[in-house]
């Protein structure tokens, strides 16, 4: 038997598809950078900023559980200058950073992310408004490892999707590399002895340390320099140009000096440490 179907039965279902399709439309737009995003920022008055919330002193939750941080005060300032009142924090990992740019997911990433020749393949970035160096840590107790040769053959952890484990895996070539998701948990677990030393930041590490009474020392020198820039998803020349006028400006004026001295450390130069970086050999 054939079913007759009512009049009204059929435009419902003969517009069903379009229905489909409006529905979809809108999640698919959300995962679209596509578009001026500095404009549709300017005119909404926000912008979503990504960072870890949990890689001091660069980005963390302070005791009410904001985003505190130098990355984070930069990016507020930053903010204002490319004309943006207000910034929504969006918590990501470093494994995660690239994609949410693709996807839409945040405007931009600003938590110590260096701009890598791989990375600049998927991403654009900023002028570098920070820098830092890498360094060896090891339980305090410690006195066999002392410097890079000695990592051979140990259990050697660092931060997933960062800098830190891609140099390691491409250097340490005889040592066990192990990848963490949170950049607290290598800590705990060298402190914990899981793993035997921490490929880190000097200034992330020692600050963490600090912050938690983790038994934990910096050794040797200094691994590698990496300057830090702000990361943007490709094709959005309006933003990328506005961020280097703001970062130039900030660099130029010492807001970067002041923001550097108060997060990471009175006597810390930080323009003059990236004009340094920038002129060493790659």
């Amino acid at each position: 038997m054939t079913a007759v179907l009512s009049p009204s039965r059929r435009l419902a279902l003969a517009c069903l598809p379009a229905l489909l399709c409006a529905l979809a439309a809108p999640a698919a737009l959300a995962q679209s950078p596509a578009g001026d995003l500095l404009a549709k920022a300017r005119a909404a008055g926000v912008i979503r900023i990504a960072n870890t919330q949990s890689s001091a002193p660069w980005s963390m939750l302070d005791d009410k559980n904001q985003p505190a941080g130098y990355d984070v005060e930069v990016a507020l300032e930053l903010a204002k200058r490319i004309g943006v009142a207000k910034v929504v924090f969006v918590a990501d990992s470093y494994k995660n950073f690239i994609e949410g740019l693709r996807v839409g997911k945040y405007e931009i990433v600003m938590n110590d992310l260096t701009p890598t020749r791989e990375r600049g393949k998927q991403v654009d970035f900023s002028a570098p408004y920070g820098v830092e160096d890498f360094r060896i840590f090891v339980r305090s107790e410690n006195t066999t490892i002392r410097g890079r040769p000695d990592l051979a053959g140990k259990r050697v952890g660092a931060t997933s999707g960062t800098t830190n484990e891609s140099w390691a895996r491409a250097n340490l070539l005889q040592s066990d590399v192990r990848g963490y998701d949170n950049g607290g948990f290598v800590y705990n677990d060298l402190a914990n002895r899981r793993i035997d030393a921490v490929i880190s930041s000097h200034f992330a590490g020692m600050k963490f340390a600090k912050v938690h009474k983790l038994p934990v020392k910096e050794v040797g020198e200094p691994l590698i320099y990496q300057l830090s820039a702000a990361a943007i998803a490709k094709g959005q020349p309006a933003l990328q140009a506005a961020l280097n006028q703001g970062v130039a400006a900030m660099l130029a004026d010492g807001t970067i000096d002041r923001i550097a001295k108060k997060w990471i450390g009175p006597e810390y130069e930080m323009r003059a440490t990236i004009l340094k970086a920038q002129q060493q050999p790659e």
